[in-house]
């Protein structure tokens, strides 16, 4: 006899107000013990192969792969270590959209955030935070310990979404600039984002940061109004970023739409997957807990 499935607790948003009691129950919900701290990186045991990218250590160019694959692969060992977290939040006037969700894309993907570092932190791995446009932000060092957490939700709370990060792509630059330089070897950095006003360049700058034996993560969190874009007779749209505004017809562009929203998402999941990371899409109205075990699967498969 088939055992029954598991039921997901419930999660009620309106009944957890503060987004530290959010991110507790998100956590206690979705994860239970600790990682292996067995971990891929620098060290003596071999742990597998995977391509190169540019920033790699030379030194860990395997020859005979390379000869048999004809393209650059690099060696991956294992260590025992910790492995710091780095979460990047972008939160650009897109973000603070709300339809039909519980509540805005930043919102909840800050909830997310802040449930993830309460995980890590538990298991002793230090967490730093990267943002990526918004307001009333700041960016923390990764750090580990009961106060680490506080801090994270004290800035999480402080966030308001806002600026147009298409049209500003050094900010963009200086906050992955700043990852780059402070995401040590075996990092698991993980980017929240609607993925629809980013800069062209943004996919590949992303990308580059998988050097190091870093393993890279996209949350894609988008409102169910956007996701299925259900709208009927004339409507206007206005774009929370910049200053377009178009009068259309939905039945006669959904398909267009969706199909576009589709293509962004396999280009990053592609791009990501070739570098051995991973995409997570999710919908704001989605079960939150359920989406969380998710994005904790994915970045047991990336390390993998």
């Amino acid at each position: 006899m088939a055992a029954p499935a598991t039921r997901l607790p419930a999660f009620d948003w309106s009944a957890l107000p503060s987004l530290r009691l959010r991110a507790r129950a998100l956590a206690d919900g979705a994860f239970a013990g600790q990682h292996p701290s067995q971990k891929k990186g620098s060290g003596v045991e071999f742990g597998g192969h995977r391509a190169y990218v540019p920033g790699d250590d030379l030194r860990l160019l395997d020859r005979r792969a390379m000869a048999r694959h004809d393209k650059p692969f690099i060696r991956e060992l294992q260590t025992e270590t910790d492995r710091a977290l780095r979460l990047i939040l972008d939160a650009s006037a897109s973000m603070g959209f709300q339809g039909r969700g519980p509540a805005s894309k930043l919102a909840v993907a800050s909830a997310f955030a802040a449930a993830l570092g309460r995980v890590a932190l538990a298991s002793g791995d230090p967490v730093g935070l990267e943002i990526l446009g918004g307001t009333g932000g700041r960016s923390l060092p990764a750090s580990a310990g009961r106060e680490a957490f506080e801090r994270l939700v004290g800035t999480l709370e402080n966030l308001q979404a806002g600026g147009d990060l298409r049209a500003d792509l050094p900010t963009l630059d200086r906050a992955l600039g700043a990852v780059a330089r402070r995401a040590r070897r075996g990092s698991i950095l993980v980017l929240f984002s609607d993925l629809l006003d980013l800069p062209a360049e943004a996919l590949d700058r992303y990308a580059a940061l998988a050097s190091n034996g870093r393993t890279l993560l996209v949350v894609r969190l988008l409102d169910p109004l956007e996701r299925t874009f259900p709208f009927d007779g004339p409507v206007r749209l206005v774009a929370l970023e910049g200053s377009v505004e178009v009068e259309t017809d939905p039945s006669a562009v959904r398909e267009a739409y969706l199909k576009a929203l589709q293509a962004t998402e396999q280009r990053w999941s592609q791009h990501l997957a070739a570098r051995g990371g991973r995409l997570v899409s999710c919908g704001t109205e989605e079960e939150p807990i359920g989406v969380l075990r998710s994005i904790l699967r994915a970045a047991q498969e990336g390390r993998r």
